[in-house]
C-alpha cells in the first residue's frame, strides 16, 4: 500500500494535481493515493469543481483503470457526505442492485426486501429514479408504480425497518446523498460507466445496530474480488456477490451460475448455483418483457434495450402478482434470490430449505402484507 500523500486543503489545487496524474495518457498516467482520490471526490461533491474538470477526473480514473485505493477514496468521500441512519435491529441485509436499472427483462429486486422481511430478515434497498448509461427500470420506479413511498429519509427508512410488522424500506439517493444526486446530469453527459457506478451502491444508507450484510450483483468476472474488497472496506460484516442478470442480484433462471461470498472478514469463496436444484425450470434467463414493450437497438452491436419507464409498471404488476402467489418467472426470481440471501445469512441450513421458506411466505400472503405495510 502506498504511503498517504500530503493533500492540499485548496480544492482547485487538489483537482489540478489529481487530473495531472490520472489523465496523462495510457503510459504516463499515475495512480492516486486513497487520500488524494477522497479529497478530489469531496471537492466535487461540495460543488467546488467545474463540471468539465469533474468529468475529466472521473473519465481519467476509468480510462487508466482505477485502483482499489482510488475506489476506496471515492467510496469514503461518498460515505462522508451521505446521511447514514441506524436501524434498531440486530442484523440487516442491504440489497444493492445497479443504479442504472434493467432494460432486458422485468426486474424483481424491488420486491425482495419485503420477501426477506417476511422470512424474518430485515432488509433495505436503495437507488435513484433514472441514470445512465442504461436508464433502465429502477427499484424506485417499480416501487412507486406499486404504490410505495419512495421518498423516505434514511431515518424514516430505519424506523420502518425496525418495525416488526414491516421490516424493510427503500431509500433514494436524493435523500441519503444529495451531493452525489446533484451529479446525475453530468454523469448522463459522460455516457460511459465511471468509478461512481462501481462504488455508489456500497455506501449503505441504513445500517443495523449490530451486523449489516450486503448482496450485490456483477457481470464481468473481474468484479467479485473488487466488490468483496470494497464491501469489507465499507464495513459490511458479510458480502454475497452474485453473477446476476444485467449486473443485478438475481442469477439466471435458466442455467447454472455462480456467486462469491465472504463472512466475518474471511476470504471470499465461490458458490456454485443451479436453479434446477431448487425446482426452477424457466424458459428464459430473467422475467421476459411483455410483447407490448418494444426494444430498440442500442447501436454498436449492443443488445436491444427497452425504455425503463415502460418496463417499471409492468415489473410492478408482475411483482405484486408474485406476492399474491401467482406462479411464473417473477415468483421464481424471488424464490431464487431469497433462498440465496437466507442461506448466506445462516437463516436456513441449505438452499432447498431456504427456497421452501420463501415459497411459504409467498403462498401464505405474509410477504404481500409486509410489502403493503
Amino acid at each position: 500500500m502506498r504511503e498517504a500523500a500530503n493533500v492540499s486543503p485548496d480544492p482547485a489545487a487538489v483537482m489540478r494535481g489529481c487530473i495531472q496524474k490520472v489523465a496523462t495518457g495510457p503510459e504516463l498516467s499515475k495512480d492516486l493515493s486513497r487520500d488524494e482520490a477522497r479529497a478530489a471526490m469531496q471537492a466535487i461533491l461540495e460543488g467546488h469543481v467545474d463540471p468539465v474538470q469533474a468529468a475529466v477526473f472521473l473519465i481519467g480514473l476509468r480510462m487508466k483503470r482505477e485502483t482499489l485505493e482510488e475506489s476506496e477514496g471515492v467510496l469514503q468521500a461518498l460515505r462522508d457526505h451521505a446521511t447514514t441512519a441506524v436501524a434498531d435491529v440486530d442484523h440487516l441485509i442491504d440489497i444493492a442492485d445497479p443504479y442504472d436499472g434493467h432494460v432486458r427483462g422485468l426486474p424483481a429486486t424491488a420486491f425482495l426486501p419485503a420477501v426477506l422481511a417476511a422470512c424474518g430478515q430485515p432488509a433495505v434497498c436503495h437507488g435513484i429514479e433514472s441514470i445512465g448509461p442504461k436508464f433502465g427500470a429502477t427499484p424506485r420506479m417499480v416501487l412507486r408504480a406499486a404504490g410505495v413511498d419512495t421518498d423516505l429519509s434514511p431515518q424514516a427508512a430505519a424506523a420502518r425497518i425496525a418495525r416488526e410488522d414491516i421490516g424493510w424500506a427503500y431509500v433514494d439517493m436524493h435523500a441519503f446523498c444529495p451531493g452525489l444526486h446533484a451529479l446525475t446530469d453530468l454523469r448522463n453527459l459522460i455516457i460511459k460507466r465511471n468509478t461512481l457506478t462501481t462504488v455508489e451502491n456500497l455506501v449503505g444508507p441504513v445500517r443495523a445496530r449490530g451486523r449489516t450484510h450486503i448482496m450485490v450483483g456483477y457481470v464481468h468476472k473481474a468484479y467479485p474480488p473488487v466488490y468483496a474488497h470494497l464491501a469489507r472496506y465499507s464495513g459490511f460484516a458479510s458480502g454475497l456477490v452474485v453473477r446476476g442478470g444485467e449486473g443485478g442480484v438475481i442469477p439466471s433462471l435458466q442455467q447454472p451460475g455462480r456467486a462469491f461470498l465472504y463472512r466475518d472478514g474471511g476470504p471470499e469463496r465461490e458458490l456454485a448455483l443451479d436453479p434446477a436444484a431448487l425446482g426452477i425450470r424457466a424458459e428464459s434467463r430473467a422475467v421476459p418483457l411483455p410483447s407490448g414493450i418494444v426494444s430498440t437497438e442500442a447501436g454498436n452491436g449492443a443488445q436491444p434495450q427497452a425504455d425503463g419507464r415502460e418496463v417499471a409498471p409492468e415489473a410492478a404488476r408482475a411483482g405484486l402478482a408474485a406476492l399474491r402467489g401467482e406462479s411464473g418467472p417473477m415468483r421464481d426470481s424471488l424464490i431464487y434470490a431469497g433462498a440465496l440471501a437466507l442461506h448466506h445469512l445462516g437463516a436456513e441450513d441449505d438452499m432447498n430449505s431456504a427456497a421452501e421458506r420463501v415459497r411459504q411466505v409467498l403462498d401464505d400472503g405474509s410477504a404481500l402484507v409486509r410489502f403493503a405495510g
